[in-house]
């Protein structure tokens, strides 16, 4: 009976300890390849009685039949269509490898979608976490959600061995979970299981789940990862509800998204101010917003302070965390601190060895250090890990593939991010730059175009002082000469001023001595300009309101602005205007970082 029981892949359910709530149960529709546990063989001989040989001659005939149908039904055969090695777009990795397919919700309801993807994201979050696992990470096993998508096609397009798949069913406060893993390259069930159990104790049936698959693949665990391997990342539902919605807008580079994601990382702390997650979530966020001076959803003092005390209040919370040491290597990258910021990337990595976003912030770090070529490395790996990324990856990908001159494959990536978000100005700048590298002007004209049209302030100068944190200057030389060849202007609106129309240094702060300015901002708004004795000036329009302090050096008006590009100065020539209607508001221009201002004296 063993060996039959054995031979048609049956599995004995084994009830669990007290301890636990959840009652562990195979599913009947899925064949087991593993041997039966629960099962007691006897080890000494059993003794018929004469009058038993009848019976036992029935039942092995029985048996007999019974091998019979097995042998021609062969249930031991795959029951999906193996994955080939050679239609694989990855070469597996030297050590196990594993997708987790998004958990079907089942419970009829959409409102309880979030249950499913909680319990797929956090089967991710604590699988990456295993340095003796490769797994891929989430943002390439989402699109596969709510498709009927072949288990080998899965394997092929990912590069992995294994698939976890699973649903949820939820009935009031009980929950039905079941979880199957799948070795793709022979088509057949390690296991599959089903877990039952109340809605609040769902990080318990995930702890079950991720122990049977490192038992299940025999992962040997360093002693860092058995005492933190599970984690319950909140007991609040509603808190994780929000930082999932959030976690789908962080990675988008979207101003609308980021902004809408701001808000659910602070939904998701104001109902659990201990959810480290959330924490560094919102730090990432902000610390993107920084990067890019999107200083229209968080002035750039505000967005740096609130990065920092959000990173370092996940920290606290869990300090062996690899988000909040990726997140703060972009502050100090941003702040010139180029040796703190490596050190805090390799930290990320070290505690993160499957978390692609920390290799990508390696790589970001590397790069504006000066280390191209390993910034490329450790973007590959990111890559690898992700292999379907949001544009954001794409963008940080081929920045590093740019500064190390290798334009055509940081085309292949960038044009991939374009067809997913062709409105974003991100994605353009960078596409430009290298279609102008590789000869292909006409196309990167057409997208600076497209650029000036919505941004027409972007111009060379602009560039400069974003780009500043770059810690080799001929990097910067480098991103400048490509917009340059792509035909981004040097000034805002493409202002050229002739040199007998100059203001000198002396001229210019006679200039700063009235009692103001007033006129056209980009030639589309009216403006003023009130400039103190000790510098201090206030520029005020129906869109635009900047503080800060200004001051003359080389002939040219410099101003810095805490809520403008990162608090860098940016500078700038005065013309006398040759084309003046003497309107009282155009007799000067200047033009410096996005502004264009044409201007006269307030008397």
């Amino acid at each position: 009976l063993h060996e039959a029981i054995r031979d048609n892949s049956v599995t004995l359910a084994k009830r669990n300890d007290s301890e636990d709530s959840a009652l562990v149960r195979p599913l009947p529709s899925r064949p087991i390849t593993e041997a039966p546990t629960g099962v007691t063989v006897p080890r000494s001989p059993i003794r018929l009685g004469p009058w038993r040989w009848p019976l036992a001659a029935a039942l092995a005939a029985t048996l007999a039949v019974i091998g019979a149908g097995l042998l021609w039904l062969k249930p031991w055969a795959p029951d999906i269509e193996p994955a080939s090695l050679d239609r694989m777009a990855y070469p597996l990795p030297d050590k196990p490898s594993i997708a987790v397919l998004p958990f079907d919700n089942f419970s009829g309801d959409s409102e309880q979608e979030y249950i499913a993807e909680g319990i797929t994201d956090d089967l991710i979050t604590e699988l990456s976490k295993v340095s003796g696992l490769f797994v891929i990470a989430r943002n390439s096993t989402a699109i596969y959600k709510g498709k009927a998508v072949p288990i080998r096609q899965v394997a092929e397009e990912l590069g992995v061995r294994y698939v976890l798949e699973g649903s949820v069913r939820r009935d009031g406060d009980q929950l039905r979970i079941n979880a199957q893993l799948i070795d793709a390259t022979t088509g057949g069930h390690i296991w599959a299981e089903r877990y039952e159990s109340a809605t609040p104790e769902v990080f318990h049936v995930q702890d079950k789940v991720l122990e049977r698959i490192v038992s299940t693949l025999s992962i040997q665990l360093t002693e860092y990862e058995r005492t933190h391997l599970t984690h319950i990342p909140t007991r609040n539902l509603k808190a994780y509800d929000y930082f999932l919605r959030a976690e789908a807008g962080a990675y988008s580079s979207d101003v609308v998204k980021l902004r809408d994601a701001l808000g659910w990382y602070e939904k998701a702390i104001a109902l659990d101010p201990d959810f480290a997650e959330s924490h560094a979530g919102l730090a990432r966020t902000l610390a993107e917003i920084l990067r890019h001076d999107f200083g229209e959803l968080v002035p750039g003092p505000m967005a740096r302070e609130r990065a920092y005390q959000a990173a370092g209040r996940a920290l606290e919370l869990q300090p062996n965390s690899s988000r909040p040491f990726s997140i703060l290597a972009q502050l100090q990258m941003i702040d010139g601190a180029h040796e703190q910021a490596l050190n805090s990337a390799r930290r990320a990595v070290a505690l993160g060895p499957n978390d692609a976003e920390a290799f990508l912030t390696h790589a970001l770090v590397l790069a504006y250090a000066g280390s191209a070529d390993d910034a490329v490395v450790q973007a590959d790996v990111a890559l690898r890990l992700n292999p379907r990324p949001p544009p954001g990856y794409l963008l940080v990908a081929s920045e590093a593939l740019f500064l190390d001159r290798q334009y055509d494959r940081a085309i292949e990536l960038l044009e991939k991010a374009y067809r997913v978000v062709p409105d974003s100005g991100l994605v353009m700048e960078q596409l430009a730059m290298n279609y102008a590298q590789v000869g292909r002007v006409k196309d990167a004209k057409s997208l600076i175009d497209r650029i000036l049209e919505s941004a027409p302030g972007a111009s060379l100068a602009a560039v400069r002082a974003i780009f500043a944190h770059h810690r080799q200057s001929a990097d910067l030389k480098h991103r400048l000469a490509a917009y340059k060849k792509a035909g981004l202007p040097e000034w805002p609106l493409g202002f050229e001023g002739q040199t007998e129309d100059r203001l000198n240094s002396l001229e210019i702060s006679d200039l700063l001595s009235t009692p103001g300015w007033s006129g056209r901002f980009l030639k589309q708004e009216p403006f003023f300009l009130g400039i103190s004795k000790n510098g201090t000036f206030a520029l005020r329009s129906n869109s635009v309101l900047r503080t800060g302090k200004a001051w003359v050096r080389n002939d040219m008006l410099c101003f810095r602005s805490i809520t403008q590009f990162l608090g860098r100065e940016f500078c700038g020539p005065v013309f006398k205007n040759p084309n003046s209607k003497s309107t009282q508001e155009d007799e000067y221009i200047h033009v410096s970082g996005v502004w264009h201002l044409e201007f006269s004296i307030e008397n």
